[in-house]
């Protein structure tokens, strides 16, 4: 980071994201952290905090697949490792290495991987063959197999090299599952698994060195293969001599392969049989030649149970044997996630040996709609998913003596793009709305036995689950109920107020005593929300309707038969909840809607009284791309505001709300002066219009101690302005162009006295910095127009959002005006919500 005139740092406080919707995209490591894909940017979060602790920006296209070097199945081989690695693909067909170091927790950019795939990436596999080697695969769309050796130094920041061994070519129908192992009792042969659109697991051997030979196939699944997993050699015996391979497929089945090294050196062409045959005799398929060994590969077991397609299988990571803490060995325990809500771990009988279903969890889940993937975490005592809804799912096994599974914390996040975000009226929590149809409210929540700054930041209610993309918010800042507008790809604007459970719930977030607004006492009767049938109205639940609001872990008895739809049960939470909860539980009653605009809404901002909302639309008119203005309350249209000729981007009233400041498509700004002239009343002129740039203006915002106020725009530029004797506008200054096109600014106040501030600046790159403007003064301390502009701070890029930034907002907090630390939120097209700690000396 850069800084130059004042002392600014900058520290992350909280990252809110989803998870890509595909498969492989999720990895848990042996260090314990879990690493996924969050659009075009690698995201990491860790369990036990079940916070997200960074993102790694290089990826211009969307993450695929991750994969973790060592894995959990062979970490025990390098333990002495001080750092890990971390591959990404992305739809570009773009493979990232990561160098993780275990002291410090630091990240580092290796190296991009020579570009052989010209598509994208699918799966990863990879083994550590000694403490500074390791050879992994990567499978693309374009049906090609690549096989890569890596070398690198032990030491943390040493080299890495990569070399490719070996390039396969599968066909016309692509791989999308992948597993390599070392076979037992060989010295350096490896096989390689891969499994795809022909429904066959194909079997390749090779060497360490490379040339990886087609040795068979393996025909028994019907439908596509999705997933496979070697196992650490097994102990058929004495000796560790032979491999499990467990496959999943869209045919709803599971199947175990069996590879054991033949007792005979010299049978290769006779397969060895069993003289005994029982329930666990086996399907004998073909035989494996590695070198001067051959193995018989053979059908363990058929695992029916899941309803829907299989899309991970995985096995338990090796335990401690019990005898000691060196030796290790495989469980002989697989998990599985199906599209059908459930994840299901297997493990043989004692007596009979047959595999059965020990453990299932996730099917009493509402909104998952399936399981993309299933993960082990290192112990083997915990099991995470990702889902459909982008969201995660972990249970960790808390028994001692019996298995009982319970859902735990995890991050939570948009799984599209960001397009708004807003602060409550008093700052107590951050409200988003997003393409993935769902509005979220993210909050510290401080009455947890937590760390260093005392809270940890997690989602608390989602108070709005639409049918259409949402594109903009505005929270109402006036006395009263906790109320929001937001805006779809619809032409009407809908409003939401907070029922009981929600302020309920923010009280124990927030560690204090809730203090209804005094206008309100306790006579809110809304209890929650319910949602239509085409998710687009929810409707109240009345305090009426129910004797009391379920209290603690929602566990509450869902009403479900073939005549009704599920009723939601509105909670109050204290202690935050977990995916099922939020989609279910915390849904808000929209009380109003806003009908008069002909396109959909681009646009929402409230005054600083509460009392007004002005709202935009898409437009390619003037008349279509009218600043309709709403009475908070009564919800009557008071005025039309005509100025701009295409769709007005953003508006925001300054700190007197005597101005509309609006910036639109059509490369202009304009200024209405407001005026009100009764209850329902108001009066308003265009009191200045002005060409400011040169390309579209994509934000603008007010200096909160005046009537100065910045624009930005695609040109790069920033220009501050100030509103002469409230009916004429002058430039006062234009800061050094940017980097890329600028689309989001904040404007925050530090001292009065000195008209000084913060302004932050965000880019389409993702990249935010912060620049200090101090009002100008003479030599006798009197004030001059204009300002003294100098760059604060450069954001770390991997603080930073890896692509466009779509909004900035200060937290609006009477505690943050008391301290030398205030908070920034962001949100982008990465789908990710940001919080920064900034401190200002």
């Amino acid at each position: 980071m850069s800084s130059s005139s004042s002392s600014v740092e900058v520290e992350r406080a909280f990252i809110g994201a989803g998870c890509n919707r595909v498969v492989n995209n999720v990895s848990w490591g042996p260090c314990g952290l879990v690493a996924f894909g969050a659009q075009n940017a690698v995201a990491i979060f860790c369990p036990k905090t079940a916070q997200i602790l960074t993102t790694l920006p290089g990826h211009k296209a969307f993450v695929n697949c991750t994969q973790w070097l060592p894995s959990c199945k062979d970490a025990f081989k390098v333990q002495q490792l001080e750092k890990h690695f971390l591959l990404s693909g992305d739809t570009d067909g773009v493979i990232i290495v990561w160098e993780f170091s275990l002291k410090d927790g630091k990240w580092r950019y290796v190296s991009q991987v020579p570009q052989s795939h010209k598509k994208g990436i699918t799966c990863f596999t990879g083994i550590m063959v000694s403490g500074a080697v390791s050879i992994f695969a990567s499978t693309s769309s374009d049906c090609t197999v690549c096989v890569w050796e890596m070398a690198f130094s032990p030491a943390v920041g040493g080299e890495c090299k990569l070399l490719c061994l070996e390039t396969l070519s599968v066909g016309s129908k692509a791989v999308v599952a992948l597993s390599l192992a070392e076979l037992p009792r060989t010295t350096g042969h490896l096989v390689l698994a891969m499994g795809g659109l022909d429904n066959k697991v194909h079997i390749y051997c090779g060497e360490r060195t490379g040339k990886f030979i087609h040795a068979c196939e393996l025909k028994s699944h019907s439908d596509w293969i999705r997933s496979l997993d070697f196992s650490l050699p097994i102990c058929s015996g004495i000796e560790m001599d032979s491999l499990l391979l467990v496959s999943s497929s869209q045919d709803r089945s599971i199947r175990i392969w069996k590879m054991a090294l033949h007792s005979s050196p010299d049978n290769t062409k006779v397969p060895y049989r069993k003289e005994e045959i029982g329930l666990t005799s086996y399907i004998e398929g073909p035989v494996l030649i590695a070198g001067s060994s051959s193995y018989q590969i053979s059908l363990e077991s058929l695992l029916i149970g899941h309803e829907d397609w299989v899309y991970s299988v995985e096995w338990q990571p090796p335990s401690y044997s019990s005898d000691g803490e060196t030796d290790f060995y495989q469980p002989l325990s697989i998990l599985s996630a199906s599209m059908d809500k459930t994840m299901m771990v297997w493990q043989p009988e004692k007596t009979t040996g047959i595999w059965v279903n020990v453990v299932t969890v996730g099917e009493l889940s509402h909104c998952a709609l399936g399981f993309y993937g299933g993960h082990w975490s290192p112990s083997g005592d915990s099991i995470l998913a990702h889902g459909y809804g982008g969201s995660f799912h972990l249970w960790k096994n808390i028994g001692v003596n019996f298995d009982d599974w319970q859902p735990q914390k995890v991050p939570s996040g948009h799984f599209a793009a960001v397009m708004d975000a807003a602060w409550a009226r008093s700052g107590e929590y951050l409200l988003s709305v997003s393409h993935d149809q769902t509005t979220r409210i993210f909050t510290p929540w401080k009455n947890e036995d937590c760390l260093r700054d005392g809270h940890y930041w997690h989602e608390i209610a989602r108070p709005q689950v639409h049918g259409h993309d949402i594109n903009c918010v505005a929270v109402i800042w006036g006395k009263g109920n906790q109320r929001f507008v937001s805006g779809a790809e619809e032409k009407v604007a809908r409003v939401f107020e907070a029922p009981l459970s929600f302020l309920k719930t923010l009280a124990h977030a927030t560690a204090e005593k809730f203090s209804f607004p005094e206008d309100l006492q306790e006579d809110v009767q809304i209890l929650g929300a319910n949602m239509s049938a085409l998710g687009l109205s929810q409707k109240p639940i009345y305090s009426h309707s129910a004797n009391e609001i379920p209290n603690g872990n929602g566990n509450g008895n869902v009403v479900d038969n073939l005549e009704t739809v599920p009723d939601a049960v509105p909670i109050v939470l204290t202690e935050p909840p977990i995916e099922d909860q939020l989609s279910w539980h915390t849904l808000w009653p929209e009380t109003h809607k806003l009908y008069g605009h002909g396109n959909e809404l681009f646009s929402l901002c409230c005054d600083h009284g509460g009392r007004l909302i002005a709202s935009s639309c898409k437009a390619q008119s003037a008349t279509v791309a009218e600043i309709w203005l709403w009475q908070v309350g009564s919800w009557k249209a008071v005025g039309r505001l005509q100025s701009h000729s295409l769709t007005v981007t953003q508006m925001e009233f300054c700190h007197d709300d005597s101005l509309l400041l609006a910036v639109s498509r059509d490369r202009q700004f304009s200024v209405f002066k407001l005026t009100r002239t009764g209850v329902d009343e108001v009066s308003y002129e265009l009191v200045a219009k002005q060409e400011a740039h040169k390309r579209i203006i994509w934000a603008c915002s007010w200096n909160p101690f005046g009537h100065e106020f910045a624009t930005g725009s695609r040109d790069k530029t920033v220009k501050i302005w100030t509103v002469e004797s409230g009916s004429s506008v002058k430039q006062l200054m234009t800061l050094p162009q940017f980097s890329s096109s600028i689309t989001a600014l904040s404007w925050v106040g530090c001292n009065r006295t000195s008209n000084q501030g913060i302004l932050a600046v965000g880019m389409e790159s993702g990249l935010v910095e912060l620049w200090s403007l101090n009002g100008r003064t003479d030599g006798d301390g009197m004030s001059l127009p204009g300002f003294n502009a100098a760059l604060a701070i450069k954001f770390d890029p991997f603080m930073c959002h890896v692509s466009s930034v779509h909004r900035l907002a200060w937290r609006n907090s009477e505690k943050s005006k008391e301290s030398s630390t205030i908070q920034l939120a962001s949100c982008g097209a990465d789908q990710c919500v940001r919080v920064f700690n900034i401190k200002v000396d």
